[in-house]
């Protein structure tokens, strides 16, 4: 083998020796929203959700369960081998992926990521099959929340599998390589998206029947159904790109509205620098707005004491992607950008 993941659909013969690990074991390691209401099943919706785990072995097995959203929609993955990544789209209700056979018999690490978002369906950890589970490296302690809509989901950036104009919208999707983890990777930091297309502060689009203020506080987003903990992860910093669904607004209501959403996330997180960003996708008439809606809302916030919240302009814009989205080369020049802004507010160093 080449040492990328291989996988296939259905059940493959499992190696000498293997033990299941069902989903609930405690050397599984879950990064993102995720329902635990089933231990043994659980659910998520968001682009960006991480699972990893260390085996020692040549190889191990993986079974997930797709939703398969209105009877058609298969989630894409990432699947991240010892540092290697790999894309892969399900195929089944219920998928049994074989990763990596013909390793060396030595510690392995797998890093399991939702490409795709809520729009196209949950998906579920059934467990995994391997000669020997073992205790997964503890996580970095820095944490970045990146909340927006399909720029921070990664739509429409990967033509790698299918390109743009070809095959259905989440064929593009790839939040593993987003600016957001882009830049948690850099900075040694776990991540999340809370991120839905289309979605915005005060009006979203395409017929969406939700805004992020409304949603901001539930594990499927796009659905508005079940309630997150927040104490289950309390980031150190939070990004906010919201704007491009809204368009032009009337100043006073769309700042009213912003800071309105900054006043909730800080009653969530009390300690978190919180840094709103303009869209990576505005054209020059949706920036300026933006550029003057935020710096109304970051003075206002400042002059109520609070003096962690920030904002950050983008120097370009950036729509090579399908649809005018953000590619993915673009997605690593954005997180450059944000980089550059985060390094100095954190102090945390690059990898």
């Amino acid at each position: 083998m080449s040492g990328l993941p291989a996988c296939r659909a259905g059940r493959a013969a499992p190696l000498a020796a293997e033990t299941f690990y069902a989903a609930d074991s405690k050397l599984i390691q879950y990064v993102g929203r995720v329902d635990f209401s089933d231990a043994k099943k659980p659910r998520f919706w968001a682009p960006g959700v991480y699972i990893t785990v260390r085996f020692r072995g040549p190889g191990c097995e993986v079974t997930l369960n797709d939703e398969v959203l209105y009877g058609k929609n298969h989630n894409y993955l990432e699947l991240i081998l010892d540092g290697q990544p790999s894309r892969r789209q399900l195929t089944g209700k219920v998928n049994t992926l074989r990763i990596g056979e013909g390793l060396a018999d030595t510690e392995h690490t797998l890093t399991i990521c939702k490409n795709t978002e809520a729009n196209i369906g949950y998906l579920e950890l059934v467990g995994v099959r391997c000669r020997k589970l073992l205790a997964p490296k503890p996580l970095s302690r820095r944490r970045i929340e990146f909340i927006g809509n399909s720029i921070t989901c990664g739509t429409g950036s990967d033509e790698s599998a299918v390109p743009c104009g070809q095959g259905v919208w989440h064929d593009q999707h790839n939040a593993y390589l987003a600016y957001g983890p882009t830049v948690a990777r850099a900075l040694d930091a776990q991540w999340q998206l809370t991120a839905v297309s289309g979605i915005g502060l005060m009006r979203s689009c395409c017929g969406m029947d939700v805004v992020m203020p409304q949603v901001f506080d539930k594990v499927s987003l796009r659905d508005n159904r079940i309630s997150w903990d927040f104490q289950r992860y309390q980031p150190d910093v939070v990004t906010v790109a919201l704007g491009q669904n809204d368009g032009v607004q009337d100043s006073v209501v769309f700042c009213r509205a912003y800071r309105e959403f900054l006043q909730t996330l800080r009653r969530h997180y009390p300690r978190a620098d919180i840094v709103c960003l303009t869209s990576p996708m505005g054209d020059a008439k949706l920036t300026a707005a933006l550029k003057n809606y935020l710096t109304a809302v970051v003075q206002a916030a400042k002059a109520r004491g609070d003096q962690k919240v920030h904002s950050f302009f983008f120097a370009r814009r950036y729509t090579s992607g399908c649809e005018s989205h953000p590619s993915l080369a673009e997605h690593q020049l954005i997180a450059q950008e944000l980089l550059a802004f985060l390094q100095p507010l954190t102090g945390w160093r690059s990898r």
